[in-house]
This record gives structure tokens, C-alpha cells and sequence, in this order.
């Protein structure tokens, strides 16, 4: 099985979510805030607070949170946009 710490499963979903920009920190012992953003403007195109993690995880559950991330894109429609496309 696969684990990695908190730093390296963001430095995975920042490559996963590239070009968009992607910032996490955890907010609770067993949480986390995931924020997506525009690198060229900086501006917030999706925050998720309240994302199940740990400071220890096995990669499928660095996958499921990027699952969790995709869904949330889809339901606001990020999928579609030209900056999502490259990905």
C-alpha cells in the first residue's frame, strides 16, 4: 500500500489539477479546505471545506478526495471551462 504525508498527497493534486492552481491545508485534526483557482488572476473558482483527510493517507484516498473535487467542479460546471479543457 501506498502512503504519503499531507504536503506530498497536496503536491499530487496540485500536478493532478494543473494548470488550475490548487491550495489545501487542513482545518481540523481529520479535515481539510481544498481550493481551486485561476493561477493567471488568482481568483477562487471552487473552496471545499470539510474534506475527510489525514496527516498520513494511502493513495486511494488522495484519489477519492480528487473525486470529491471533480464532482464539486461538474455540479458548478467547471469541467466546461477553457481552463479545465487542458487538463
Amino acid at each position: 500500500m501506498n502512503k504519503m504525508t499531507f504536503p506530498n498527497a497536496c503536491q499530487v493534486m496540485r500536478w493532478h489539477f494543473h494548470p488550475l492552481g490548487f491550495e489545501a491545508s487542513m482545518d481540523a485534526p481529520r479535515s481539510m479546505v481544498a481550493r481551486l483557482f485561476d493561477r493567471a488572476t488568482g481568483e477562487t473558482l471552487l473552496a471545499i471545506a470539510g474534506i475527510p483527510c489525514a496527516t498520513i493517507m494511502h493513495a486511494a484516498d488522495v484519489e477519492r478526495i480528487i473525486e470529491a473535487v471533480e464532482a464539486e467542479m461538474e455540479t458548478f460546471d467547471l469541467l466546461a471551462s477553457p481552463l479545465r479543457s487542458v487538463v
